[in-house]
């Protein structure tokens, strides 16, 4: 007489799943993994035993990295997900497997160890360990189960690596004509935007057409960021005003009409980053690989210090975090802004100005001098 099956497994497939009824938790469904049915069934008692001292003990179950990873890259709605999704990629093999609890700095030092072989600034592994650390949190302050208890009792200190920062690299006229002219029209007319407004990458990579803001009085329009696009400082963030120049003006006005949402789609959706392949691949043939994307951030902040704007509006227009900084901003302010960034068109300020022409659906009727 065959052996009677243990009531909660499924087979689907080859695979044995568990689907149960447990009080206290509600339905468990889960795979166990496991081909042959002794098997399964031992891993259903093990869950089952697990559950029971969590229940009566308060004993947490033990969760690996990779588990709580998934449940991030399910839940999390950042717009550069895609990013961390890289990120642990990378660390999957270091800390997969670990149970979460025992994730902390000395289970990283072999990863950190190896990036650092293989070059990658302290910045780059940063970026890395911040999404550990991320998850961390979660699962410390966020995260609960069907007990209410949370999937770790304490997040430990994650801790950034030091390492000589990367310098800024502002861009001159000249080799903003060399580059920007080998990047593809999608790239070259975000890359123009940003050294004329400032904006961060992920700013222009998200910037949506219901951000833009008519302003009447003045025949023009300027953008808002809302605050969860805007990186703040220490934890602080408002919304940014974005003024348009001439040039900006003109880039925008190329783009609208392309797509009902995103200003600089690129496929019919928005890019994941601007440092990509296509950027990669023309910084190296222009000789300038020591560019980041970031740098056209710095090089608008250089030429406006160069034209004279007062530290004050510079940091309205950089978006710096202040005690002064709104966006309630009268007519008269909002024209200063204008005024301060239309300064980086002045041909008689800056003699080397040549901007490009880009192709753009519609044409750039101020500057299409191209870069020699």
């Amino acid at each position: 007489m065959s052996k009677r099956k243990t009531p909660g497994l499924i087979l689907r497939g080859n695979v044995w799943h568990i689907q149960k009824v447990v009080k206290g938790v509600g339905r468990l469904r889960e795979s166990t993994g496991e081909r042959e049915i002794e098997r399964a069934e031992a891993y259903l008692a093990r869950r089952l035993a697990e559950i029971e001292r969590q229940a009566i003990h308060g004993v947490r179950p033990v969760r690996s990295f990779r588990e709580a990873a998934i449940k991030y890259l399910n839940e999390a709605e950042k717009k550069s997900l895609s990013r961390d999704a890289a990120s642990l990629a990378l660390l999957e093999p270091y800390i997969g497997g670990l149970p979460i609890d025992q994730t902390h700095m000395g289970t990283l030092e072999p990863f950190i160890k190896d990036r650092k072989a293989a070059g990658k600034s302290a910045g780059t592994i940063n970026r890395d360990l911040a999404v550990v650390r991320n998850i961390l949190n979660l699962a410390a302050r966020l995260w609960r189960d069907g007990f209410g208890q949370t999937w770790l009792e304490s997040a430990p200190m994650i801790l950034p690596v030091k390492g000589p920062k990367r310098k800024p690299y502002p861009l001159s006229w000249e080799e903003q004509g060399r580059l920007f002219k080998l990047l593809p029209e999608y790239l070259a007319n975000m890359a123009l935007f940003a050294v004329n407004t400032g904006c961060r990458e992920q700013e222009i990579c998200q910037l949506r057409w219901e951000w833009e803001e008519r302003i009447a009085a003045l025949g023009t329009s300027v953008f808002i960021l809302p605050e969860w696009i805007v990186k703040g400082q220490e934890g602080k963030t408002v919304e940014r005003i974005v003024p348009l120049n001439k040039v900006a003006k003109s880039v925008i006005e190329g783009q609208r009409g392309g797509h009902p949402e995103w200003v600089f789609p690129h496929k019919g959706k928005p890019l994941d980053r601007m440092n990509n392949r296509a950027w990669r691949a023309a910084r190296k043939e222009a000789g300038l690989e020591q560019v980041r994307v970031h740098d056209l951030r710095h090089t608008f902040g250089r030429r406006l210090r160069a034209t004279e704007v007062s530290l004050e509006d510079r940091q309205d227009l950089l978006g710096h975090v202040s005690g002064r900084i709104t966006t309630h901003y009268s007519t008269a302010e909002i024209r200063n802004l204008i005024d301060a960034v239309e300064k980086l068109c002045e041909r008689d300020r800056a003699p080397e100005l040549t901007l490009i022409n880009l192709s753009r659906r519609k044409p750039c009727t101020e500057y299409d001098t191209l870069s020699n």
